[in-house]
């Protein structure tokens, strides 16, 4: 199946120790969305906003793979599955349950994030905005 992240699952070597049959395919972007952080755990959530987008890596992922993910993205209680459709492929990705108020990220679940951004070749200034829209 296709999975697509767009936080700390960007990050190749995480990725990896927790999707042992991951394959990272390509860049993405996630139309009419944008990034955030939030609940206690200050992690990335993606919310809609017509316009705006959120980029990611799009990983092939196998049904083990996906099963580590739900109990890593502590599915269905924190986050739930959302699907879309990107070049007439059907993509998952999680995003919270909660849409609870904007948390910064602890300082090494960014630097996870920041280095998966390296590793997917992404523009990182979709992530400054993320962190500096939301310092109200």
């Amino acid at each position: 199946m296709l999975y697509f992240a767009y936080g700390s699952n960007l990050n190749h070597f995480q990725m990896k120790r927790r999707c042992k049959d991951s394959i990272f395919l390509k860049k993405i972007n996630l139309k009419d969305f944008v990034l955030t952080f939030r609940s206690k755990y200050r992690a990335a959530d993606i919310e809609y906003k017509k316009g705006s987008i959120v980029p990611g890596g799009l990983f092939e992922i196998s049904k083990s793979d996906e099963k580590k993910l739900d109990v890593y993205e502590d599915f269905p209680i924190l986050y739930k599955k959302f699907y879309f459709t990107y070049q007439k492929n059907k993509i998952m990705t999680y995003t919270m349950v909660k849409k609870t108020l904007f948390r910064f990220p602890t300082e090494r679940y960014l630097n996870i994030v920041k280095q998966g951004y390296v590793d997917c070749n992404l523009d990182d200034k979709f992530l400054r905005n993320a962190l500096k829209d939301n310092k109200g």
